[in-house]
């Protein structure tokens, strides 16, 4: 998938999504040209002013709006990572990261902070000097090399900078906004 950290094709791309108590939800992506984020290209952020209800087990409904707005004109991607589980047991059933693996056709990273039960499979994974592990899961690569990418991210905390950092933007950012490079 990458040599050096560096993606076969395109940016990386760390989002999240944070729904608006007014309703609607706003994305967040952090962008780089390298898979272990170390030099962070732009950050940018798009809001939804309608997202589906959370219904039980099609959480991805929820997700994919939002998360196509914010990287709706980004031809160049080569790699995604999501907050959450890219699928949900060792069967395969998908996750979030599954549906973004086959709605962007590239490869996805899930990154949960906390198990899910059925989520066997998923690689624990620690970081910095946390107990915690993260739980890292993927489609379009194999999880053993997710979780590798997962490591070396950009960041001395539990959690890799990327993500902390579009977690953040989703949460405070503005309504729509594009900063340094937007591709």
């Amino acid at each position: 998938m990458e040599t050096d950290g560096h993606p076969e094709r395109g940016l990386c791309a760390a989002v999240d999504v944070h729904y608006l108590s007014a309703g609607g939800a706003r994305a967040a992506a952090v962008l780089a040209a390298d898979a272990a984020f170390a030099h962070v290209l732009a950050e940018r952020t798009a809001v939804v002013p309608l997202v589906p209800p959370y219904q039980p087990g099609e959480f991805y409904l929820r997700e994919l709006p939002p998360l196509r707005a914010v990287l709706h004109d980004l031809n160049e991607l080569g790699l995604l990572v999501v907050d959450g589980y890219a699928d949900l047991d060792p069967a395969g059933r998908p996750g979030l990261g599954a549906h973004a693996h086959a709605e962007f056709g590239i490869p996805v990273i899930g990154v949960a902070k906390s198990r899910f039960r059925t989520a066997t499979h998923a690689v624990p994974v620690l970081r910095g000097s946390s107990r915690r592990p993260l739980f890292v899961t993927a489609a379009g690569m194999t999880a053993a090399d997710a979780a590798d990418l997962v490591r070396r991210m950009a960041g001395r905390y539990r959690l890799p900078d990327a993500l902390r950092r579009a977690d953040t933007l989703a949460r405070t950012g503005p309504i729509s906004a594009c900063s340094a490079v937007c591709a």
